[in-house]
Order: C-alpha cells, then sequence, then structure tokens
C-alpha cells in the first residue's frame, strides 16, 4: 500500500474552523482544529477510494502533480510558505 503526501491548510471561520488540501482541491472543517484535520483525511480517503472503483485514480492523482517515489506518493510542486499581501484598492 502506498501512501500520499499532502498539505493541510487551516483556517478559522467564525466558531468553525475550515481544512483544505490545495494539491487535491479538496476542504472539510470540524469544530476544533484536530477534528478539521481528522474530517479531512477522511473526505481525501473517500475521494481516493471512489476514484479508484471507476478506474481514474492514476489520472487524478497526475492532474494533481503526484509522482510515485518508492511507496510514497509525492507532490512535484512544493508549497513554501503563506504570507499575507497589502494591495491597495482605489476603486473603494
Amino acid at each position: 500500500m502506498k501512501k500520499i503526501i499532502a498539505t493541510v491548510e487551516l483556517w478559522q471561520e467564525g466558531g468553525m474552523f475550515t481544512s483544505y488540501c490545495p494539491e487535491l482541491d479538496i476542504a472539510s472543517c470540524g469544530h476544533t482544529v484536530d477534528e478539521a484535520k481528522k474530517n479531512l483525511k477522511e473526505v481525501i480517503e473517500i475521494q481516493l477510494e471512489e476514484t479508484a472503483k471507476l478506474g481514474t485514480l492514476n489520472d487524478f492523482l497526475a492532474e494533481a502533480g503526484y509522482a510515485i517515489e518508492g511507496k510514497v506518493l509525492k507532490i512535484e510542486k512544493k508549497i513554501v510558505g503563506f504570507e499575507e499581501l497589502s494591495i491597495s484598492v482605489g476603486a473603494l
């Protein structure tokens, strides 16, 4: 069985936490950070299982940029950081 390495973005919206995997374009949420991460992992697992059943798993992963390296599927592009960017909006 191979493992997939994915990025998790987390942010808070009101009383909920949103978790997002940018490589696979999949999101979930939870009442805590841990719950949001757990729910995202579950949704990703379901997506991978369902695309495997449809016979499109390899295409799905290739489209997301994954390459097989031994027993691990690694993304060829890496997120190196997040920063806030201040942009002037003259129309407002």
